[in-house]
């Protein structure tokens, strides 16, 4: 009941967040004739805001309850989506949109550690997939709701999709509670039952940074990041309208099958890799996507398919995302420090957070400049880069673990020997 809860709360959330993501940037530059530079600081001031708020978070659910990180750090976004409301100067919305970033993005390690403490090891990929879903099924909810209240032809056209947005993040605030009263006191899964952090500050940063495959899975998460999710709200549709020559409504009818399709594959691909290893089907992901940057310079050359191969390639990325989300969070969790597992989902927060944030950057110089060849050729080499880090990964992982390994060893001995089961992550 507490998983649900918890997938239950990530679903709401983003159901809120849905309703106002698409359509910020023309509110900031349109509705509000602020422009597009205010509009474009909004969106760079909330990444700013996650970046700094992610390892906070991290680190306050190695030393704190869990479930008071995330319901406070839901609070406050939905205090953020209310003062967007009233903002009616650039500077109160760029504030209010850094607050947001900070709001919801604080919550995520927190919710991740919450899973990894109340799930056994064979359901965690089940809850962390079903997780992702609901956020992409509510995100999708709350996009085409919003669709048919909002009014960018007004200042005040966003007033609901805001409202929206803090019932949505008040309501998960409310879940994550009820879902931490119902943790057994003094179970394997109470709050109190996690070890004392190891180290904190730089030294818990050196401490992580001293597990050698937590290095490798940090390259496998940079690199598919820039792979794909750097590119989704920007790159990818300015790519397909500037240079495909594609209508907006197929750009949407793409973001649509890519939702469809995580949701009707997710649990599908969990039963069909569950014996899989956490690195092998990282290098699948990888290798999905440089599938998918391929297919991308195919339809420059065909203009007719150009449409249909752009919204066929979203859908094949969401295929490689059906393996992403449930593997990487359970698999660094389980390379982290003794102590520090918060603490390091938090700095891979921040490290997706922060490489996500230039994708825009890389894309506006790339094809502003008509590089569009150069802009495919680097992000098919850059998926290409994480399935070679995957499979370092996954050899580092391979070796024969060591007697009485330490914290820093704790990634080479996740491979079982021979006659122990195979790892969950």
């Amino acid at each position: 009941m507490r998983s649900r809860l918890l997938v239950l709360a990530s679903a709401v959330a983003m159901l809120g967040w849905g309703a106002v993501l698409p359509y910020q940037y023309a509110y900031a530059a349109s509705a509000r004739g602020w422009g597009g530079l205010v509009a474009a600081g909004a969106s760079t001031l909330f990444s700013v805001g996650a970046l700094i708020s992610a390892p906070i978070g991290g680190r306050l659910s190695d030393r704190v309850s869990p479930v008071a990180v995330a319901f406070w750090s839901k609070l406050g976004a939905a205090a953020a989506m209310l003062w967007l409301i009233v903002a009616d100067t650039p500077l109160t919305f760029l504030a209010a949109m850094f607050a947001f970033g900070v709001g919801i993005t604080a919550a995520t390690p927190a919710q991740s550690v919450l899973i990894l403490r109340w799930v056994g090891d064979t359901d965690r990929r089940r809850v962390f997939a079903w997780q992702f879903t609901g956020g992409a099924l509510g995100m999708a909810l709350g996009a085409f709701a919003a669709g048919w209240f909002v009014d960018l032809a007004r200042p005040d056209g966003m007033t609901e999709a805001f409202a929206a947005g803090a019932i949505g993040f008040l309501v998960s605030a409310v879940l994550i509670v009820a879902a931490g009263w119902r943790a057994p006191a003094g179970s394997a899964y109470d709050l109190g039952e996690d070890p004392e952090p190891t180290a904190t500050g730089l030294g818990a940063l050196r401490a992580i940074w001293a597990v050698p495959a937590l290095r490798w899975t940090a390259v496998v998460t940079v690199a598919l990041a820039l792979g794909f999710y750097a590119q989704f709200e920007s790159g990818l549709p300015a790519y397909a309208l500037t240079d495909l020559g594609v209508t907006p409504r197929a750009v949407g009818l793409a973001a649509a099958v890519n939702s469809v399709v995580i949701i009707a594959l997710q649990m599908v691909m969990i039963r069909a890799t569950r014996r899989r290893s956490g690195p092998v089907l990282l290098m699948a992901v990888g290798a999905i996507w440089a599938l998918s940057w391929v297919l991308l310079t195919v339809a420059r050359f065909a203009p007719g398919l150009a449409a249909g191969l752009f919204v066929t390639t979203f859908a094949v990325f969401a295929v490689g995302e059906t393996m992403y989300a449930p593997i990487l969070n359970p698999l660094t969790a389980a390379l982290a420090p003794e102590g520090l597992v918060g603490t390091t989902l938090g700095v891979f927060t921040a490290l997706q957070t922060g490489i996500s944030a230039t994708g825009p950057l890389v894309a506006g110089v790339l094809l502003g400049a008509g590089w569009s060849g150069v802009f495919l050729g680097l992000h098919l080499a850059i998926s290409l880069v994480a399935v070679a880090a995957a499979w370092r990964l996954r050899r580092l992982l391979a070796r024969p673990a060591r007697t009485g390994p330490t914290n820093r060893d704790r990634g080479p001995a996740l491979e079982p020997t021979p006659g122990q089961p195979a790892p969950v992550c």
